[in-house]
């Protein structure tokens, strides 16, 4: 996948951890996953492959704190489309679908 900005793929990875005045920006681990979701969506770091960037991202997340997704391929396309086109936009409805959708390993 050709890189367009390095910047922005770095800047998405860091958002999860992002704080403000010694609290966390995100909260809970979904509101985590659904900053790294959104901003690997809708940055654009990549030329070609980002929704597919931030479900495997996402994946991998979920994963890494034992964790995975529940959905159908079809369902995680329908929230990937979601996410990039802007009709979930927001942290807390983006992480409220991948509370939902996701289970303990």
């Amino acid at each position: 996948m050709p890189v367009r900005d390095q910047g922005l793929l770095e800047s998405a990875l860091a958002r999860p951890r992002a704080s403000a005045f010694g609290r966390d920006a995100y909260g809970s681990f979904n509101e985590k996953a659904a900053a790294l979701t959104h901003s690997l969506a809708r940055n654009h770091g990549l030329i070609d492959g980002n929704k597919r960037l931030s479900l495997a991202a996402v994946i991998a997340f979920l994963g890494m704190n034992g964790r995975r997704l529940t959905w159908s391929n079809d369902d995680a396309y329908e929230f990937i489309m979601d996410v990039a086109s802007g009709r979930l936009d927001d942290i807390p409805d983006i992480a409220e679908r991948i509370g939902l959708g996701s289970e303990e390993r």
